[in-house]
Parts: C-alpha cells; sequence; structure tokens
C-alpha cells in the first residue's frame, strides 16, 4: 500500500483495521487461508453496513480495502483473481455534491480571528495560512520541514505528497511571514526538522493531524461558523483561482491532483461562468 500503491498513512492504517475485521471474523484465531475466502463471505463483509447517509461510503471503502488486499495475495501467488470481480460495488457519483467553500472576505476574517493568547498563536497562525493561501493538506502541512523553504527563491517544496512526487510552490508573502514570525519567536529549541513542532515537550514527538482539526476548528469557532473540515480551506483557494479566471489546468496543478476530473467539482460552484451558459427555462418570463 505504500510502495507500490502511494497510500496516505491514514488510509493504510484504515483499510489494516478494516482488514484486520474481515479474516478475525472469517478466520478466527487460525491461520489465514487465502484460498478459502469466498465470494459469500467478501459480499457479506462489504454489504453488511449500517443504513444512513453514509452506508455507501462504507461498503465502497470495505470493498476498496478487500479489492487491495486481494490484488496483494495475488502477487503473493494466490488463486484469487476471480474474487476480485466479486466484490459488490456501490454507485460513486463523484460529482454529485457541490464543496463548500469561503468567500475571500470570510477567509480573511479567518486569518484574522488568531488568538494570540495562545503559546501556540503564532504557530497556528502560519498553519492556518499554509491551508488557506496554498491550499495544502492537513498531512502535507505537517510533513514540512525547515529544508523545503527556499528563502532566496521565495518556494516552498512538498516532498512525496498523495501523487507520488515532489511539487514546487510559490511562497506567498504573508505566508512567508507568518511562517518567518513563528521560527523567529516561537519555535521552540529542538534538534527536530519538522518545520511545525509541538509547543511543548517532548517538541522532536511529531504533530498528529488531530492538531490540524482543532487548530481549524478553533478558527471556524472564533468566527462564528458551524463548520469542521480542514478541507474547506483547499476548496476555498481553488474557487476562487477560478473565480480569478486561473484555467482549470492551473488549479489543477496547483492542488497537485491526479486527475483532471477532480478539479471539475469547483466548475459547479462558480456561478457567474455558470449563468453565462445556462440555457433559459421553457416559459420564463423574459
Amino acid at each position: 500500500m505504500d510502495n507500490v500503491r502511494g497510500l496516505a498513512s491514514r488510509t493504510r492504517h484504515q483499510r489494516v483495521l478494516l482488514l484486520t475485521r474481515f479474516l478475525t471474523a472469517r478466520f478466527g484465531r487460525g491461520s489465514v487461508v487465502a484460498s478459502a475466502i469466498t465470494a459469500a463471505d467478501i459480499r457479506k463483509f462489504v454489504l453488511d453496513v449500517p443504513t444512513g447517509s453514509r452506508s455507501t461510503g462504507l461498503a465502497r471503502v470495505k470493498g476498496q480495502a478487500l479489492s487491495c488486499y486481494l490484488r496483494f495475495r495475488a502477487l503473493a501467488g494466490d488463486p484469487v483473481e476471480l474474487l476480485a470481480g466479486t466484490i459488490p460495488r456501490p454507485a460513486n457519483r463523484r460529482l454529485a455534491k457541490l464543496a463548500v467553500t469561503l468567500s475571500k472576505s470570510e477567509i480573511t476574517d479567518l486569518l484574522a480571528s488568531s488568538d494570540g493568547s495562545l503559546p501556540s498563536a503564532r504557530r497556528d497562525h502560519a498553519m492556518l495560512r499554509c491551508l488557506a493561501d496554498l491550499g495544502l493538506r492537513g498531512c502535507e502541512v505537517l510533513k514540512l520541514t525547515l529544508s523545503d523553504i527556499d528563502w532566496r527563491n521565495g518556494t516552498l517544496r512538498i516532498v512525496k505528497g498523495k501523487s507520488r512526487r515532489t511539487d514546487m510552490l510559490p511562497l506567498p508573502f504573508e505566508t512567508g511571514r507568518a511562517i518567518a514570525e513563528y521560527l523567529s519567536k516561537e519555535r521552540p529549541a529542538t534538534s527536530n526538522r519538522a518545520l511545525f513542532v509541538r509547543c511543548k515537550a517532548p517538541f522532536d514527538k511529531p504533530l498528529s493531524t488531530v492538531v490540524v482539526h482543532n487548530i481549524v476548528k478553533a478558527a471556524y469557532r472564533r468566527c462564528g461558523w458551524s463548520h469542521t473540515r480542514p478541507h474547506i480551506l483547499r476548496h476555498s483557494v481553488a474557487s476562487q483561482l477560478l473565480r480569478d479566471g486561473a484555467p482549470l489546468k492551473e488549479i489543477s496543478d496547483v492542488l497537485r491532483h491526479r486527475s483532471l476530473n477532480t478539479s471539475m467539482v469547483y466548475l459547479k460552484v462558480d456561478a457567474d461562468r455558470l449563468a453565462a451558459v445556462a440555457l433559459p427555462w421553457p416559459g420564463r418570463v423574459v
């Protein structure tokens, strides 16, 4: 999952948990015999989900985990190739939902809401800047190191992101200033090469993704909003680029999407452009 598929650590952890449940339910504490897995076992596991708004998504995630496992078993020489075709495939309407975004003024309010009384105020503000100015994923912010910033050329290096490649992004002035403020006035003395570190000892222990979520949620609450997801800031960067006239290919490159189709969802939130191509409704009064 890591070396071949290039999956993020959180995805790998989730799939291991699901596969552990599947194999434990099938074999108990006995030895795992891949050839003994049947199509009925697979269908029972994938379709055994609680009813609700997320039932389809959970079934799809289970199917993806099993598909990944069967590919691995096939590479190991087990005769399981035919089982892959028995995995139920729930409908996946990728572009069915609208992306939740913030306006430019709301982003300004969010960045201005930093709580200066916190011992990690400058760190939290710099991390918010990375999310809101560059559209980085939370895990990418945590993986930044001191050597990823080229101050002379004003660039930021994203190493081994979700796309399994190294990308160079321009470092906006305000983002760089926020990071410099944190480095010079707040970051504790430590041998840890991570850009953002804990504000309390042990400083060499890495930050978890929960920290990013909590920082963003706290900023939302200070603005009086009910949002919770940090990914909204990434969506907002894409939508703002689209409103400024950036081509979809450039937006896809900035967000480092593997497929251009992933960026297509932002076309639906550009009301001005959609209105320009909308056909008149039959019977409408002009």
